[in-house]
């Protein structure tokens, strides 16, 4: 089994994208992930498309354990420290003034279980101006400058993915990781702050070097410019993607495939800087090249050739996609009430293998009076705290 975090126990106080997709990377590699949620609910993306086990749910919380508990009451206090008490990291994503409310604060849990590592991550930081705001994807995405290469500031709309979110997330369990290593030289734990507004930022550097560096303010034309990449529609109506980024054999390859010789002896083209300043002119006059053939003529004809190039797939035919299932990207695993639900296999091989269990996302407290049992709880003690509506 290439699960090499097994053994390690993680809690997991977390709602919506950053703090579960940063537990559930450490459940891909191993790790005893606990889930820890309200009983009124739980993670609010479990209602996200009706009932408690939306699709938005199911994508950043599989291999994972539901444990509902109510920390408003002491008692709900009492079981969260037994937990923390057998576990090697804690996962947050609250507001900074939340956890100060239940007495929660890290600093006083680091005290106490003084091996554990805590991960708090946050929209702007733990302190600031903006400190108390809330925050969500499209906030960060914003304020980081993200969305200055990416939206039309003449027709402004959202689109596409979270970005923000995912990589908050991602930078998190990056410094766990490292503070995992960390512990075994110094036997101490390590508190781990992340916020959204500097992942966002981290993201994008090329932008902040480019203008740091050379005044070139970006825009959303900007990176596909430099990078010359390119999107077409084909005579049937699909779509393609081509990249050619700096190599020269690149275009050279998509002027001999598209047999247009005399683009190579247009001044404006002929060096790799005429054709980052007249990307646009470039972009129009090859358009009308790629109309000309169906998609997959121009695969066949690219390939041949050796051009970068893609189809632009709508999520449906990823899924059937044949590098993907050769990959065997996805699987499909069976929730004992909820039924089947396909996952994504974590996108790390180690030794050539990936070969982990995988469970499906878990009921709201699926998991809540095995987990009682494994603190040592009494059968007694358990039906007390369903009686007070602690779990």
């Amino acid at each position: 089994m290439t699960a090499p975090l097994s053994g390690i126990r993680v809690v997991e106080l977390g709602t919506m994208i950053t703090a579960p997709l940063a537990a559930m990377m450490l459940a891909d590699l191993g790790a005893d992930v606990i889930k820890i949620e309200r009983r009124d609910g739980g993670d609010p993306f479990r209602s996200f498309r009706g009932g408690l086990y939306s699709p938005h749910f199911a994508a950043y919380n599989r291999n994972k354990r539901s444990i509902a508990l109510d920390l408003q009451k002491p008692e709900g206090r009492s079981v969260f420290k037994r937990l923390l008490r057998t576990s090697d990291v804690l996962i947050e994503n609250f507001r900074p003034e939340v956890l100060t409310r239940l007495d929660l604060q890290p600093e006083k849990l680091m005290s106490e279980f003084p091996r554990l590592i805590v991960c708090s991550i946050t929209g702007f930081g733990p302190s600031g101006p903006y400190s108390s705001r809330p925050a969500y994807d499209a906030v960060a995405t914003a304020l980081s400058g993200m969305y200055s290469l990416l939206l039309d500031p003449e027709d402004p709309r959202t689109s596409g993915p979270t970005i923000a979110d995912n990589v908050t997330g991602m930078y998190a369990c990056n410094g766990i990781l490292s503070s995992l290593v960390d512990r075994e030289r110094t036997q101490q734990g390590a508190r781990v702050e992340v916020n959204m507004l500097e992942a966002a930022i981290s993201f994008i550097p090329d932008s902040f070097a480019n203008y740091t560096q050379l005044g070139i303010e970006s825009d959303a034309r900007t990176r596909v410019a430099t990078s010359q990449s390119f999107a077409f529609r084909c005579a049937d109506g699909k779509l393609l993607a081509i990249h050619l980024s700096s190599p020269q054999k690149f275009w050279d390859s998509l002027i001999a495939a598209i047999g247009r010789a005399d683009l190579q002896h247009d001044l404006r083209f002929s060096t790799r800087d005429g054709r980052v300043r007249y990307f646009a002119e470039l972009e129009k006059s090859l358009a009308a090249d790629f109309a000309t053939k169906t998609r997959a003529d121009w695969m066949q004809i690219l390939d041949r050739y050796d051009v970068p190039f893609a189809p632009i797939q709508p999520i449906a035919d990823v899924l059937d996609d044949p590098q993907v299932r050769h990959l065997g990207t996805f699987y499909k695993v069976n929730h004992p009430v909820q039924g089947e639900v396909v996952g994504i296999q974590r996108p790390i091989w180690i030794n050539g293998q990936r070969d982990i269990e995988h469970r499906p996302p878990p009921a709201l407290g699926e998991h809540s009076e095995t987990l009682m049992v494994e603190l040592g709880l009494q059968p007694d003690e358990i039906e007390e705290f369903k009686t007070k509506g602690i779990m």
